[in-house]
């Protein structure tokens, strides 16, 4: 039985009102982005990685652009430990990169971290204990100033070794639970840190404020955030992070609205794995920015690439619907939206256009390495006209007539319900072929001749049900004389009502394509023909013999 009065709200709104993130209409500018996918989104898998996976995902850390790497937790266990010695002794980091390493506010843990990481060139030591009301009730046991202390003295031996190592280590503080902490609490933990490092302009501080657990929405984190951001001392030689968690399925939120109310930096996964529901998913976050202009200075273009190794690696899978990353997110099957697609693509042509306004695709499929045919028009029993002719113009260069466009969409809608699946492209082109193209049953004419006198008098040898005939008419064209002479001798009741043709190929061999429409005059049903020949002449009574043929076919099965 579910009780919700059994929840209370465990997060602390600022002591004053902090709204001014509000005013802003978007985040401008990339932040510092810190992959810890090594870190936390390894320790949040079910068979964590082997040493090799994580040297090669470090590898597509670095190709996509990360210049910060949490690449785990040294002191908690000898796998992390030797990852940690291979980057360093086999030279595998650039010098533009900085390892970032993981520890408790504990002198054991701090020690055995400073011993792996003998060697690097550039280093952030990440030190965190937990703040929140809970844990110092619950968990700790201790004071206010219990806490405080720990955290303190924890920086001190950070500053402490650093400088027996003769190094110049950044360092990093996390009040861990930092949304259960009583924020003018946390301010007085982290600034009696900052008095510690004294940090400078050369050698800044990192303050990280982690949404260990989500606990409320949004708008509370970021007042929360720019609380700090107005209480920090040495501000303008900090850096401040954050680094949201999904509880609540806020993780972009809380990163977007932290960041319009101070943050400098990300930390996050590619695609948000971590502990419990996840971390910030930096795809979603980098590409969000990207969809309004703002360069996320990560390398997304290949992002199937991207998210191949990502599964190799974690055994994880990238949601089909994960924004921008998942395999159908572009993807329309509803006619409407594929026929307001084709449209907008259409538009963009014409219009010679520099920005991307195409409806139902908040970016270019391209940018990310997706192509249209495949990713964008897919047809199933959902899709219409439109998103039929695109796939046929677009892959076989067919601009069918607008009428005959929503025939071959019913015919695909019909065969695809049916069989229950996704049409491919070149099933689509195949069943045009087949119902539409070049159809020789009951009639078909192997031979025609043309002469001019009062206009165009055609010459035609027709096959019908196993008899040849010879039948002349006269016509203002080739193909009106040779539709005269079959509803002549045949007695067959229709109108020609639209013919279009076009090339198939620019070159001195191209084949020519011919669409013919006729209506029956009892019915005013409509069918369709197509022709495609090197002969415009052929193309177009073929054309118009199919769909003749389509409806003796139909008229016959009627007549039963």
């Amino acid at each position: 039985m579910m009780n919700p009065k059994k929840y209370t709200r465990q997060y602390f709104m600022p002591p004053e009102r902090c709204m001014k993130w509000a005013e802003k209409e978007y985040v401008d500018h990339a932040p510092v982005w810190c992959s810890v996918d090594l870190r936390d989104g390894n320790q949040a898998l079910v068979v964590p990685m082997t040493l090799d996976q994580k040297i090669s995902f470090f590898k597509l850390l670095v190709e996509v652009g990360f210049k910060e790497i949490e690449v785990g937790f040294p002191a908690a266990s000898d796998t992390e430990f030797q990852f940690l010695r291979r980057l360093i002794e086999e030279d595998l980091v650039p010098d533009d990169v900085t390892l970032q390493v993981l520890t408790q506010a504990r002198e054991h843990i701090i020690r055995k971290t400073f011993d792996a990481l003998k060697g690097a060139k550039n280093a952030i030591v990440h030190v965190y204990n937990s703040t929140s009301l809970a844990q110092r009730e619950q968990v700790f046991h201790m004071s206010k100033e219990e806490i405080l202390k720990i955290a303190v003295d924890g920086a001190k031996l950070l500053q402490q070794l650093t400088d027996e190592a003769g190094e110049k280590y950044r360092f990093e503080y996390s009040p861990e639970s930092f949304t259960g902490t009583e924020v003018e609490y946390a301010a007085e933990v982290c600034n009696a840190v900052l008095d510690v490092w004294k940090p400078t302009a050369d050698r800044k501080a990192i303050i990280n404020l982690p949404s260990t657990v989500q606990m409320s929405m949004p708008h509370v984190y970021a007042s929360q955030i720019e609380y700090m951001n107005e209480h920090l001392k040495y501000r303008e030689n900090v850096v401040l992070s954050l680094h949201p968690h999904n509880d609540r399925g806020c993780g972009i939120s809380d990163a977007e609205m932290g960041m319009l109310a101070g943050a400098d930096r990300i930390e996050g996964t590619l695609f948000g794995n971590g502990e419990r529901t996840g971390n910030v998913d930096i795809v979603t976050l980098g590409m969000n920015m990207y969809a309004q202009g703002v360069d996320p200075q990560l390398d997304f273009n290949d992002m199937t690439k991207i998210t191949e190794a990502y599964e190799k690696y974690t055994g994880m899978k990238v949601d089909e619907r994960s924004p921008y990353a998942g395999a159908l997110v572009f993807a329309a099957f509803s006619g409407s939206h594929q026929d307001a697609i084709a449209k907008g693509m259409k538009y963009r042509e014409e219009h010679h256009c520099d920005t991307w306004t195409v409806p139902y695709l908040p970016i270019d499929p391209t940018d990310i390495g997706r192509s249209y045919d495949a990713d964008v028009i897919r047809i199933n029993s959902q899709s219409g006209k439109g998103g039929v002719g695109y796939i046929l113009e677009q892959n076989y260069g067919l601009r069918l007539p607008k009428k005959m466009r929503e025939a071959m969409g019913y015919a695909a809608k019909g065969v695809s319900d049916e069989l229950h699946k996704e049409l491919l492209p070149e099933e689509i082109f195949q069943l045009f072929k087949d119902k539409f193209e070049n159809i020789t049953e009951p009639y078909s004419i192997p031979e025609m001749h043309f002469k001019q006198h009062n206009g165009i008098i055609a010459e035609v040898t027709v096959t019908c049900d196993g008899k040849t005939n010879v039948i002349k008419a006269s016509g203002n064209g080739r193909l009106n004389a040779v539709s005269n002479a079959m509803k002549r001798h045949f007695r067959l009741e229709y109108d020609l009502v639209t013919y279009e043709e076009h090339a198939l190929e620019q070159s001195s061999s191209s084949r020519a394509i011919a669409y013919v429409g006729i209506r029956e005059k009892k019915t005013g049903a409509l069918h369709w023909g197509a022709g495609l020949d090197v002969d415009i002449i052929r193309a177009s009574v073929d054309a118009l013999l199919t769909a003749i043929n389509h409806m003796a076919v139909k008229q016959a099965a009627e007549e039963k």
